[in-house]
């Protein structure tokens, strides 16, 4: 897939390069607004990645001239700037999508797939085509179970053929998707990696004209049935002269070295290349950030001089913007932090007043401190994603320091609310949230906040703040620490969702330790396989699964049911009884069968309400039978009910 990235920060593109090299996209890169539009509105992209602060024509501007013009592609805003009235102007100009720097890398690239999802006539996680599959979220290709092996570009042909299966790709259309606006290879480099990737089809099984060929037309992939009709032949699009790319390190995918290391593996080998190849960045991007804060400097000495004109106030903010940026790739969190708060003081009042300075040269001079005793970067640095947060709704001051110098140690951030920061309501707990900036990952109340919140605002029988963190968070574990002797407090903890009930005598060691098992627990996320006919409802559901964090696959063709399963190695299956081919009640029954996945949870959802159906479901196996129309929330809870009797027996 081709994706135009405009921006101006060049470690930002660098480090960006590589990683979408790494997940098969093919990358151009420029830098500035208009240039952004000239290659936008002459080349085809898949999706279109937009810095908001750009140099002569901003991500918003260009965003909305895309948009006027009539074009469709996908569009993903990428800026420091975190208000939401920001995001609010960026999404209402057409963006699809909107990511804050510093992101993490993995969800950079989850938002992407599932931009190109939705403009694709295949909009499920998992590509299939007869018995070969593709896995976008690895990269993984299999046929009949077995792994193939290939280059990037023979991995990019295959994806772009079955995101379309129902098109006929002429070798212009192969040349314009699969190699950027630099390079126009021959059509005898299309045939030649056609040709290969027949090959390694052919010797693991597949048919020989697996990718067939429509001669003086091009490539499609063969229908899986004689009756299939022929697939739709649209006009090439004509071929567009080169333009002058910027110029960036070209770094080279087409062969992964680690590719026969076992999964784990793999994954720390990553880890290692991706941390060596942020300190080599880092060596030339340390001096440069500290040229860019002695810019900053030299604009608040002219501010202190009251010299400081709005043209150089704004250069000035832009710059506080760019290192933000640029930091949070290395993951220099506080300097981040510090270059956010110059870039709102200079993007605020104009003219600034000169009593200003002494405060933004503290904040300059911290940033510069920052930078400069940064010498490498470490492991726990690379921004993989944020540290994990505990949200820690006490009022016992000993327990909370304890507790916050004991998460330190284990790479928990900790985030203290005190009783009177809150009132009784979602929103304040929401605003709460918003100014954190990171929702919270583990909620650990203690009691007696209740008591001191009731006491300060005179409320004689408010709702419980364990009532308003599981209305807000219902997939969220809450922790509840009380007195284990009162057992109407028990009573008032189950029925209203605390996870875990702790007894006020509890160490701070046991206490955290038991919130790094519930993160561990739950790091990755409940994966659900859901077979149904009926492609509304697949589309609908993992937006109505979303706030629970489910990892939805979804599955229209029951005869792709056990490719499907072996690659997804789903934590439950939600099956429909009506199905073509094979019905639901025969794919429980298979499940049952098979000592690997006899003790999968399987769940019936079906417009079928009579008790003969439900009998048969739970007859061949099922742990549960829903009926449809369903809201997503209760579906959820049946789901973690399930999982979660399942994990008290295993453990």
């Amino acid at each position: 897939m081709k994706i135009l990235l405009v921006e101006d920060d060049d470690v930002l593109i660098k480090v960006l390069t590589k990683t979408l090299k790494a997940h098969h996209y093919i990358i151009d890169a420029v830098k500035d607004g208009e240039m952004g539009w000239t290659y936008g509105s002459t080349f085809e992209y898949d999706l279109i990645v937009l810095d908001v602060v750009l140099p002569k024509l901003d991500g918003i501007s260009l965003c909305k001239r895309f948009r006027a013009e009539g074009y469709v592609t996908p569009i993903l805003l990428l800026t420091s700037q975190t208000a939401n009235s920001a995001k609010v102007q960026g999404l209402d100009a057409g963006a699809d999508d909107y990511v804050v720097k510093p992101f993490d890398q993995a969800e950079l690239a989850a938002r992407m797939r599932a931009l190109l999802r939705r403009g694709s006539p295949n909009p499920f996680p998992l590509l299939t085509w007869g018995d070969l599959m593709l896995n976008p979220s690895t990269c993984e290709v299999s046929y009949r179970g077995q792994r193939l092996d290939l280059t990037t570009k023979e991995y990019e042909l295959l994806e772009l053929m079955l995101r379309d299966t129902q098109h006929v790709f002429s070798s212009d259309e192969l040349l314009d998707h699969l190699w950027s606006s630099e390079k126009f290879p021959s059509e005898a480099t299309v045939r030649s990696h056609i040709r290969r990737v027949r090959h390694k089809l052919a010797a693991i099984g597949a048919p020989q004209d697996f990718i067939a060929t429509l001669h003086g037309r091009g490539y499609y992939l063969k229908a899986l049935q004689t009756e299939v009709a022929m697939p739709t032949i649209t006009p090439p699009p004509l071929r567009s002269p080169s333009l002058e790319v910027a110029s960036e390190p070209k770094i080279d995918c087409s062969h992964d070295s680690t590719s026969s290391l076992p999964v784990d593996d793999r994954s720390t080998t990553a880890q290692q290349q991706y941390l060596a190849f942020l300190n080599e960045t880092w060596t030339t991007t340390q001096p440069d950030s500290i040229d860019q804060v002695r810019v900053l400097l030299q604009a608040i000495g002219d501010l202190h001089a009251d010299q400081l004109t709005p043209q150089h106030q704004t250069q000035a903010q832009h710059l506080a913007h760019k290192l933000a940026g640029t930091l949070g790739i290395f993951g220099l969190h506080k300097a981040v932090h510090l270059a956010r708060q110059l870039e709102h003081w200079l993007g605020g009042q104009a003219p600034l007043p000169a009593n200003q300075a002494p405060l933004m040269k503290g904040l300059v001079t911290a940033l510069q401190q920052e930078i400069e005793a940064t010498s490498q970067i470490q492991p726990s640095q690379i921004p993989s994603g944020q540290s994990p947060l505990l949200l820690l709704l006490s009022d016992n001051e000993s327990l909370n320091h304890a507790l916050q110098a004991i998460a330190a140690s284990r790479g928990v951030q900790v985030e203290l609310v005190s009783p009177l920061a809150l009132d009784t309501t979602l929103s304040a707990l929401d605003a709460t949230i918003d100014e954190i900036g990171q929702a919270p990952d583990v909620i650990l109340l203690h009691l007696s906040i209740d008591r001191a919140m009731y006491s300060h605002l005179g409320q004689a029988q408010p709702p419980s703040l364990l009532q308003i963190c599981t209305q807000r968070y219902p997939a969220l574990p809450i922790i509840v620490m009380g007195d284990r002797q009162e057992w109407r407090t028990r009573l008032e903890v189950a029925r209203h969702g605390g996870k875990l009930f702790l007894d006020t005598s509890t160490s701070p060691e046991q206490v955290i330790a038991t919130v790094v098992d519930l993160l561990t627990r739950s790091k990755l996320p409940t994966k659900v396989m859901v077979v149904d006919d009926d492609h509304h409802w697949l589309r609908t559901l993992p937006t109505l699964l979303k706030p629970w964090g489910f990892k939805v696959t979804t599955l229209a063709d029951p005869q792709q049911f056990w490719t499907v399963l072996q690659a997804v190695t789903p934590d439950v299956v939600v099956l429909d009884v009506n199905l073509p081919e094979i019905n639901g009640y025969e794919l429980c029954q298979m499940l049952r069968s098979d000592p690997d996945w006899q003790r999968l949870p399987v769940l019936f959802l079906s417009a079928l309400t009579d008790a003969s159906s439900q009998q048969k479901a739970f007859t061949v196996g099922a742990d549960d039978y829903l009926h449809k129309p369903l809201m997503g929330g209760e579906l959820a809870t049946r789901i973690l009910n399930r999982l979660q009797r399942v994990q008290a027996y295993q453990g």
